[in-house]
């Protein structure tokens, strides 16, 4: 008989919990995991999914208007938030009950409450106290609201997706992915929308031209953007909220988001207690065995705070079971991970940006293209997309691929695989285009841009 209760008990069912936690028990551990909020994480109910959903219903505004060039002609479009509301929130229960499922079917015991820890191999959860050979922390990441005056009246992402009512008019302050998907989102459902950061320009350590080219873009679509602004306090007068900026301008709106990052979610946890060693943001620092201080605790996600990912995330999970309970000895691969921001054109990009291929590599070629696709030769829309090649020209080797325009994501995807089996420029060159594809722009382009 063992010497503890589990072999390794979980902290947070998000989806690298989750997945460790699966796998592992999958493996023959004897495993348990607890969570007190919602199954998932943030992915499944206040990140990723919901999100995507929103991003679809924020599109069709767009969609209505470019059908009338098809000989489509629609009477005017009436939105309800609280459709779309009450759909998403049944699609978030459904997959709730799938993550539920998943860990009943590896024999993995559920614990709905928060865990403590209370040493190297002891966690208590409602008032219980529980020993484990390892335990696994993956409580993921929490909005961060700056402590300004007038803090109590802003909301962050998590109550967005809750809203009782659409409102009229919103600012978003921030300039990270989250801000700029709600800016897109909250203007398509036809709020008037205000992006406000206090910085040059959004989305930062992503390609600079495919950051300018993306807020031309929102722009364009009618999203006002405020750069090199600071809050410094929202005052609410009747029923609204008055944003005053560092400078003179007073913004009014019904609404007051912050998307301005998100902290470990480390807080409460008993890591100090038990000797966790976490870094100055208050995330746990881990090895490449994604071990702590602490031999027996171990992290994995958001909060160690290295590559803020979901699929990351889940990587990491399947990693460490697979090391601690399948005699493999796996890691994470952590160069060249696509992803995409769900803006409105959607951003893509995997491998290295301009920027830092230029500091890293003494010859590089960059290939562009910008256009209006095909699509929009008849909608009259001024929508365009910009796609970008990087390449070291000594060994030809691609070194990063960026896209701005529809369906980026989905087609960066496929293009992660080239890059990480090490596609030369030769590569796409040699490659046959799907007609006609905006895709196929990046097995066309011969030129380099200069």
């Amino acid at each position: 008989m063992s010497e503890y209760d589990y072999d390794l008990f979980v902290i947070g069912a998000g989806s690298g919990g989750v997945r460790a936690a699966r796998m592992s028990g999958g493996f023959g551990a004897k495993v348990a995991i607890a969570e007190d909020r919602y199954l998932g994480g943030t992915c499944v109910n206040v990140g990723c999914i919901p999100k995507k959903l929103f991003v679809y219903a924020a599109h069709y505004a767009e969609d209505f208007n470019d059908a009338a060039g098809y000989g489509w002609q629609v009477s005017e479009p009436v939105f309800d938030w609280s459709v779309l509301l009450n759909n998403k929130n049944t699609e978030i229960k459904r997959l709730n009950g799938i993550y539920k499922n998943l860990l009943k079917r590896n024999n993995v015991v559920l614990y709905n409450g928060r865990a403590v820890i209370e040493g190297p191999n002891t966690v208590r959860v409602n008032g219980e106290s529980l020993s484990a050979r390892r335990i696994l922390v993956a409580t993921g990441g929490w909005p961060h609201i700056p402590n300004i005056p007038g803090r109590e009246h802003v909301i962050s992402s998590n109550e967005a997706f809750f809203l009782d009512t659409l409102p009229a008019s919103v600012v978003i302050v921030g300039g990270g992915y989250i801000a700029v998907e709600f800016a897109g989102i909250f203007h398509g459902l036809g709020v008037d929308t205000t992006l406000v950061y206090r910085g040059d320009l959004f989305l930062r350590g992503f390609d600079g031209e495919m950051r300018e080219f993306l807020a031309e873009q929102m722009h364009l679509k009618g999203i006002k953007l405020l750069f090199n602004s600071r809050i410094d306090s929202i005052e609410q007068q009747n029923g609204r909220y008055l944003v005053n900026t560092a400078g003179t301008e007073t913004i009014t709106a019904d609404l007051v988001m912050y998307a301005t990052g998100r902290r470990p979610n480390t807080d409460n946890l008993g890591l100090e207690t038990a000797g966790v060693e976490l870094n100055e943001k208050g995330a746990i620092r881990v090895d490449d065995e994604y071990r702590s201080s602490v031999p027996s605790i171990y992290a994995i996600g958001d909060v160690t705070d290295h590559m803020n990912l979901t699929p990351v995330a889940t990587a990491e999970g399947t990693a460490l079971a697979n090391n601690l309970f399948n005699n493999q000895s796996r890691r994470v691969d952590y160069r060249d991970v696509p992803t995409c921001i769900f803006s409105q054109p959607n951003l893509g990009t995997v491998g290295l940006t301009e920027q830092q291929a230029r500091q890293e590599y003494a010859n590089v070629e960059i290939y562009k293209s910008r256009f209006t696709s095909l699509k929009h030769t008849l909608t009259g829309s001024s929508e365009k997309t910009l796609m970008k090649i990087i390449v070291d020209k000594d060994t030809d080797k691609v070194l990063g691929v960026h896209m701005v325009g529809p369906d980026a994501g989905e087609i960066i995807q496929g293009i992660g695989i080239a890059l990480k089996a090490g596609a030369t420029k030769a590569t796409f060159d040699a490659t046959i285009g799907i007609h006609p594809t905006a895709a196929e722009e990046f097995v066309t382009m011969r030129e380099p841009a200069g």
